[in-house]
């Protein structure tokens, strides 16, 4: 198996290892974090209906309006986790269970949930 694949391999284990456990209900829905090497996306998700019910990312429109060049990636991750939380009170969610996709929890997808409790979501 080659080295990207195996990368993959492992990535997915992780995941599934982490979403057996994470399920979204209608009284605390799923907040699911996708990190990419330039962009990191971020969505509130009712798995019983599933649908989204808001969602963020570096490649927003209002998001990339507030980007600037002097920003780090971990702050671009702060910014999206802030406006998710502001969109996620919009639409009445006060709390969510964190899916971090298998993803290690350090970096940006930490700058991400940090932000987003700071902004009021409960998880």
């Amino acid at each position: 198996m080659n080295r990207i694949k195996l990368k993959n391999h492992r990535q997915a284990r992780r995941n599934r290892r982490v979403r057996k456990n994470i399920t979204g209900t209608p009284e605390r829905l799923r907040l699911t974090v996708h990190r990419t090497l330039q962009h990191i996306y971020a969505q509130i998700i009712d798995d019983v209906a599933a649908t989204t019910v808001a969602s963020a990312s570096t490649v927003d429109s209002e998001v990339r309006a507030k980007i600037t060049k002097e920003m780090t990636k971990v702050e671009e991750s702060r910014l999206v986790g802030t406006v998710l939380a502001q969109r996620a009170q919009a639409a009445n969610v006060k709390t969510v269970a964190f899916d971090r996709n298998g993803f290690l929890y350090h970096g940006r997808v930490k700058a991400l949930a940090e932000a987003a409790r700071e902004s009021g979501l409960d998880f």
